[in-house]
């Protein structure tokens, strides 16, 4: 009798530690668990652009799980939508929870590109046509603050210590959080024409 409630004991233990499903909370999940759902890009819906490696992937999973329905149709709008040729304007894809402008530009000189960051909204950053630098800086590397929070236009401007630039242009797209301050807009050699889709997704 007692080889046996050890028996079943042993394997309650086996079946608790081994027999679930990852949970849908990825805080818990391992940097392993976080990699393996990430490129698996399920989460695209079919989008073909690759995600920027400088992409936190722990705090998107999280962020994605919280809020899968506005993540899902933000990148279904990216995929069906025709980037190229939209008309220059803001599109409302969930009121103020999901909503992305279209813009055309010339790409920046340095002094005149400045560090930016939200509190509000998550940016989905997507250049469609023509290319950019884009600085990225963790919110540790904030140095003097050039305009402070502005809370109807969710932003605020900074220098930062470190300045970090990555390429963006067609074949790849960026997320910055709240913690990620960044500079897009930066010309990369000559000032260019840049079109870009800035996805705006709401925090909370």
């Amino acid at each position: 009798m007692k080889t046996l409630f050890i028996s079943i004991m042993a394997l309650t233990v086996f079946f608790g530690l081994f027999g679930c499903k990852t949970s849908n909370d990825p805080s818990t999940w391992s940097d392993k668990q976080i990699n393996k759902w990430f490129e698996k890009g399920e989460w695209l819906n079919g989008w073909g652009v690759t995600p920027d490696a400088s992409i936190n992937r722990r705090e998107f999973a999280i962020s994605y799980f919280q809020h899968k329905e506005r993540w899902d149709k933000a990148f279904t709008f990216l995929k069906e939508s025709d980037l190229s040729n939209m008309e220059l304007k803001r599109y409302d894809l969930d009121g103020n929870n999901l909503y992305a402008p279209i813009s055309e530009y010339m790409s920046k000189n340095e002094d005149d590109a400045r560090y930016e960051a939200h509190r509000r909204y998550i940016d989905i950053q997507y250049v469609v046509k023509g290319k950019e630098l884009i600085g990225i800086a963790p919110i540790s590397q904030q140095k003097d603050i050039l305009e402070s929070y502005n809370e109807e236009k969710d932003i605020m401007f900074m220098t930062v210590n470190q300045v970090t630039n990555y390429l963006a242009a067609p074949d790849r797209f960026f997320i910055f959080f709240p913690g990620d301050l960044h500079r897009p807009g930066l010309k990369d050699g000559e000032n260019s024409p840049v079109r870009k889709a800035v996805v705006k997704v709401k925090v909370d």
